[in-house]
């Protein structure tokens, strides 16, 4: 099977699928590959954090052009993955020489499977592009193709807690993906005080609680699947073994009372109301950090819709507060400008490289020390190399937030169901995330992940 997911969380994910007991696991470039069963195929959908789509490969095949891969295609017994009376779609990922455009070749696919139907029954089924009951993914890398069966559905960012959100929201699966690079598990309390609507707060509480990301979804692929195994799927879904406690508090805050609103939406939605704080506060306005240690993780504005003056001012404010009001925490600031990142001041002790959808961006690691360590540069954070004080940073306004449209629900038989833990009483949560940092460091300790150089090296 293979697992898609970000560039710079395949480690990540990694260790989330030997956790959950794959084998032959081998990290690619915004995938990882790794053998299982069909209950492993059911635990990764549902709790892999920082997983984007779970594929299963069901025909691999050669082709040097257009004719080949329709004619390739033409021998494959559709009727073990489709009949006349489900819909289905393509989906196309092309890294190759040979075929330049992804929807020729989706296309090709198109004709090899409604011909192949039309020559026996003189029917084909339908093509759906809203809400396809099957869902296939053409992955051509050079010559080399492989046709596998979307076992997702909707991609599985698309977590189901979120009716409301911002201008630019932060993808859940970046937003986990962070989280677990901090190697933060629940042990201390998580601060973003710059939580926009509420992601990174909402993936912390997961994480925390051993609540897995899929439990609010509506539906997965696999569901519709010929092959689905009901009983085998619940079992899975209401296993609560993971479930753990959580003595810390999780704080979130933001300048935009609008921000706040979309925030307590979707916390309310998630059912975790009782273990996060809100407020509308701006950063510079914390005078005491919430717990005497913790962690902190935020993402500000990159600048887009502000001006340069007043970044390199917020981010100035953002190391100042940092070094006079949460000492004794770890904090992670991503961002994708070094100015921005010179600006806060402080010297960083990690850093990791993400992407924010096409942003190439840096999370920082600070640990913030009490006392006289010098961790800032000498150069001046602000006009007169003094740092502006709270009443001067009041009318400062970084980005403009609203509140978006509410979505479904999961199927009517649990609609509005979701307790104050998180969960859903129908369906509970299971398994247990993994609890270590990136395998890059530990590769040795798992003979169960490789490397491959060149698997996986498509565009997503």
């Amino acid at each position: 099977m293979i697992a898609k997911t970000m560039a710079e969380l395949e480690d990540i994910l990694a260790e989330e699928l030997i956790a959950l007991g794959a084998n032959d696991v081998e990290i690619g470039t915004r995938m990882v590959s790794f053998t299982g069963d069909k209950a492993l195929m059911y635990k990764a959908n549902v709790h892999c954090r920082t997983a984007l789509r779970i594929l299963k490969p069901i025909y691999n095949f050669k082709a040097e052009n257009a004719g080949e891969v329709y004619d390739a295609l033409k021998q494959l017994n559709w009727e073990d993955y489709l009949s006349l009376d489900k819909t289905f779609s393509i989906d196309a990922v092309v890294f190759s020489h040979i075929f330049n455009h992804s929807k020729f070749v989706v296309y090709k696919v198109k004709d090899a499977i409604a011909d192949w139907f039309s020559e026996r029954y003189e029917k084909r089924p339908s093509v759906s592009v809203t809400n396809p009951d099957i869902v296939f993914n053409i992955h051509i890398a050079h010559n080399k193709c492989t046709l596998s069966l979307d076992s997702s559905g909707e991609s599985l960012h698309k977590r189901g807690y979120r009716i409301a959100q911002t201008e630019a929201p932060l993808n859940e699966v970046l937003a986990a993906g962070m989280i677990l690079k901090s190697g933060w598990r629940g042990e201390s309390t998580f601060v973003d005080p710059m939580c926009g609507s509420g992601t990174l707060l909402i993936e912390a509480a997961m994480i925390a609680l051993g609540i897995p990301p899929g439990i609010h979804r509506q539906s997965f692929g696999f569901e519709k699947w010929s092959d689905f195994d009901e009983d085998l799927f619940s079992d899975i879904y209401n296993d609560d073994s993971g479930s753990r406690e959580f003595m810390h508090r999780i704080v979130g805050s933001d300048i935009s009372p609008k921000a706040i609103a979309a925030a307590e939406k979707n916390i309310r939605n998630a059912g975790l109301k009782k273990q996060i704080d809100l407020s509308v506060k701006p950063f510079q306005q914390y005078t005491e950090s919430p717990a005497p240690k913790g962690v902190l993780i935020t993402n500000p504005p990159y600048g887009e819709r502000i001006k340069v003056d007043e970044l390199t001012e917020l981010y100035a404010m953002i190391g100042e507060r940092l070094k006079h009001v949460f000492t004794g925490y770890n904090a992670y600031v991503l961002s994708y400008r070094k100015e921005s990142f010179d600006s806060i001041g402080l010297k960083h002790s990690k850093r990791f490289f993400l992407f924010n959808g096409a942003l190439e961006c840096e999370m920082r690691e600070y640990e913030i020390f009490s006392g006289k360590r010098d961790d800032r540069h000498s150069r001046p954070a602000g006009e007169g190399g003094k740092f502006k004080s709270e009443g001067e940073y009041k009318s400062f306004n970084p980005r403009k937030r609203s509140s978006g449209t509410e979505s479904k629900t999961r199927k009517s038989s649990v609609e509005g169901r979701v307790g104050q833990d998180g969960r859903n009483p129908d369906r509970r949560s299971f398994g247990d995330e993994s609890r270590s940092g990136k395998l890059s460091n530990r590769k040795d300790e798992n003979p169960r992940l490789r490397r491959s150089p060149d698997k996986g090296r498509d565009k997503q």
